[in-house]
C-alpha cells in the first residue's frame, strides 16, 4: 500500500480540521484547455461519487431519475471510509450531482482537498431543484438556490467548478430549454465574478446526434453580445457519453466526436463515460483513449460512472458495494480495472499554458430546427420586485398545509383555468425560449405567481372574497391598493435587465454555510425563494413534467 493511502485512511477527524496542508492548486482555464497555478496542463481523471436516491418508474420518468438524492459531502465519516479507495482508482476529480446547502461539508471536502480531489459540484437538485425541460424557466427561487450554495462551498478550495444543468436539453425540440440554462450560467457567471472566486462555470449534456449536439454546445459558449466578454458562455463543456463500449478502438467510437469538437473555444471533458451494454466487468479501456494525445488537443479528460451502484434505464452501474452497516467498501472487478487504466494513463503536457491562447467566444448559431434557443435570454431573476409584488396584490397564497409545495402546481392550473373563463390569461407568467418573449411575472417564485394568478381572478370577479379563497388556500390582502397587474407594472416593469446577483437580505458571504434562506412571510404568503424542498420551475399551464435531475443515463 503506497504511503499516501496509509496516511489517509489513518487520518482522524481532529487531525483533518486542524491540518494546515494546502497542497492543492487552484485550476483555472487558459482558452480550450486547463492548467494548475504551475504551469501544467489538467485532466480531469474523475468518477462520479453520489448514492443515488429513490427512483420511482413511470411514464413521465423514463430517465429513471431519482425525486431524492443523498448528499455524500455532508457525511464525514462516509468519506473518511471511501477516501482511500478514491485514491487506489488514481481519481483527481469526483462529480457530485446534488448537494443540500444546509448541512456542514467541512470533513469531506477537507479530506478530499488534503488528498489533491477536485469537486464538480452540480447546483441543482432532483425534481424540484432543477430547470424543468418540459416547462422551462429561471426564477427567483432556482437563481437562490445556486447562489446558496455556491455561498456554501466558496470557502473550500477544491471546488473545480459548478454546473448549472444536468442534461435539461435531451432533443432538438426541447432546445428552447437551453435559453434558461444559458441565463443561469450568465447569472452564476456574474456572482462568481463579485466573489472573486475562480471556479468554472460547466453544463453536463446529454449525448446526441452531432446535428444538434454541436450547435448547442456552440450556443453554450457563444457571447450574443458585441463586446466578446463571454459574460453569458460556459467555462466547460461536459459530455455525459456511452459510446465506447468493452474492447472499443478510437476510430470506432470517438473519432467523430473529436472531428465534431475540433475547434470549440471552452475546455471539453466528457462528463460520464462508461458503458455497460457490451458486458460487465468493464475493461474501461476508452481511458487510454481519453487522456491520450490522440484526443488531448480537444478533451481534457472524464468522469467514469459510477463509484456508487446505480440504476438507469440503460442498466445497473457501480464499481462498489457497501455494507448495510455503512462501514465496509466492497470492490469489485470493474474498480479494479478502472484502477489500472487511470494508472497506465499519461496524458501530454500540452499546449504550454503560455500556448494556450486566450479565448475568443464566436457568435451564437443561428435558430433552425436543430437549435431552437433565442439569444434574447430571460432576465435576472429580481427577488426585490417579486417580493414587492408578493407584498401589495389582492390576493395572496396562503395555504392550509405545511407541504404547500404539493399544491402550487395544481391550484395554478385551476386558477389559470378560472382566469382564462372569466376573459384572462395567465400569459404574465409565461416565459418563451424560441422567440425569447417573457411575461412580467415569469421570473418570480412559483408561490408568488400563484397568489398573481388568484389577484388576477379575484379582481376579475369584482374582488369577491370567496373568489380568493381557493378552498381555504387564499387571503384577501387588506393591504393592497391596485389591481394585480397594475402592480405588476409598477413592481416589475424595470426588472427586466442583468445585473450581478447578490445573497438574500440577511445573508453574507463571508458566512457559508448558513441556510440563508431570505425567507419572509408576507401577509401570511409563504415565501419560498431559497426553500430547497420547494416547487422549482413551475409554469402555470403546464406544471407537471420530466425536469433535469440526478444520475442520468441516456
Amino acid at each position: 500500500m503506497r504511503s499516501a493511502l496509509r496516511f489517509a485512511a489513518g487520518l482522524t477527524l481532529a487531525g483533518v480540521l486542524l491540518s494546515s496542508v494546502q497542497a492543492i492548486q487552484t485550476v483555472t482555464r487558459a482558452g480550450r484547455y486547463l492548467y494548475t497555478a504551475d504551469g501544467n496542463r489538467f485532466y480531469i481523471k474523475g468518477v462520479a461519487y453520489q448514492e443515488q436516491g429513490a427512483v420511482i418508474a413511470s411514464a413521465s420518468n423514463s430517465f429513471l431519475e431519482p425525486s431524492t438524492y443523498i448528499d455524500p459531502l455532508a457525511d464525514g465519516s462516509a468519506c473518511q471510509r471511501d477516501l482511500p479507495y478514491l485514491q487506489q482508482l488514481g481519481v483527481n476529480t469526483i462529480r457530485v450531482y446534488s448537494v443540500d446547502y444546509t448541512q456542514n461539508h467541512d470533513t469531506c471536502m477537507q479530506l478530499f482537498s488534503n488528498a489533491g480531489i477536485y469537486t464538480i459540484i452540480d447546483l441543482s437538485l432532483p425534481v424540484n431543484g432543477s430547470i424543468d425541460r418540459n416547462s422551462p424557466s429561471w426564477t427567483t427561487n432556482l437563481l437562490d438556490l445556486y447562489l446558496d450554495t455556491i455561498n456554501t462551498f466558496t470557502k473550500y478550495n477544491n471546488v473545480l467548478g459548478y454546473n448549472v444543468g444536468n442534461e435539461v436539453v435531451i432533443q432538438p425540440n426541447g432546445t428552447a430549454a437551453a435559453t434558461f440554462v444559458k441565463a443561469a450560467a450568465r447569472d452564476v457567471r456574474a456572482y462568481l465574478n463579485s466573489i472573486q472566486s475562480s471556479a468554472l462555470v460547466g453544463y453536463a449534456a446529454i449525448d446526441g446526434d452531432a446535428s444538434w449536439i454541436v450547435p448547442l454546445a456552440e450556443y453554450f459558449s457563444c457571447d450574443p453580445t458585441a463586446s466578446n466578454s463571454g459574460a453569458t458562455a460556459i467555462d466547460l463543456w461536459g459530455l455525459n457519453n456511452y459510446e465506447w463500449c468493452g474492447n472499443s478502438t478510437f476510430e470506432d467510437s470517438y473519432a467523430g466526436i473529436e472531428s465534431d469538437f475540433a475547434s470549440y473555444n471552452v475546455a471539453a471533458y466528457f462528463s460520464e463515460f462508461g458503458c455497460i451494454t457490451a458486458g460487465t466487468p468493464r475493461p474501461w479501456t476508452e481511458v487510454g483513449a481519453i487522456l491520450s494525445s490522440q484526443m488531448s488537443p480537444v478533451w481534457s479528460g472524464g468522469i467514469a460512472f459510477s463509484y456508487f451502484p446505480a440504476s438507469s434505464a440503460a442498466g445497473q452501474f457501480g464499481m462498489v458495494t457497501i455494507s448495510s452497516d455503512g462501514k465496509t467498501v466492497t470492490t469489485s472487478q470493474d474498480f479494479d480495472n478502472l484502477k489500472t487504466q487511470y494508472a497506465a494513463a499519461s496524458p501530454p503536457n500540452s499546449p504550454s499554458q503560455s500556448a494556450a491562447g486566450s479565448t475568443t467566444y464566436p457568435s451564437c448559431p443561428a435558430q433552425s430546427s436543430n437549435l431552437l434557443a433565442s439569444t434574447q435570454l430571460p432576465p435576472t431573476p429580481n427577488l426585490s420586485a417579486c417580493t414587492c409584488l408578493e407584498k401589495n396584490i389582492g390576493c395572496v397564497f396562503t395555504p392550509l398545509t405545511s407541504n404547500y409545495t404539493a399544491i402550487v402546481g395544481s391550484l395554478l392550473d385551476y386558477g389559470c383555468s378560472l382566469l382564462g373563463q372569466a376573459g384572462g390569461s395567465c400569459n404574465d407568467l409565461s416565459a418563451n425560449g424560441t422567440t425569447g418573449q417573457y411575461g412580467l411575472v415569469s421570473e418570480c417564485d412559483p408561490t408568488v405567481k400563484l397568489s398573481y394568478v388568484m389577484s388576477e381572478y379575484y379582481g376579475a370577479t369584482n374582488n369577491n372574497a370567496q373568489s380568493c379563497s381557493f378552498g381555504g388556500n387564499g387571503t384577501v390582502n387588506a393591504k393592497a391598493s391596485a389591481a394585480a397587474t397594475s402592480v405588476a407594472a409598477s413592481c416589475l416593469s424595470t426588472a427586466t435587465g442583468t445585473f450581478v446577483p447578490s445573497l438574500p437580505s440577511g445573508v453574507s458571504s463571508s458566512t457559508p454555510g448558513s441556510s440563508g434562506s431570505g425567507s419572509s412571510s408576507h401577509n401570511g404568503a409563504p415565501t419560498v425563494f431559497a426553500d430547497v424542498k420547494a416547487v422549482f420551475g413551475v409554469s402555470a399551464l403546464v406544471v407537471t413534467g420530466i425536469v433535469s435531475g440526478l444520475l442520468t443515463i441516456a
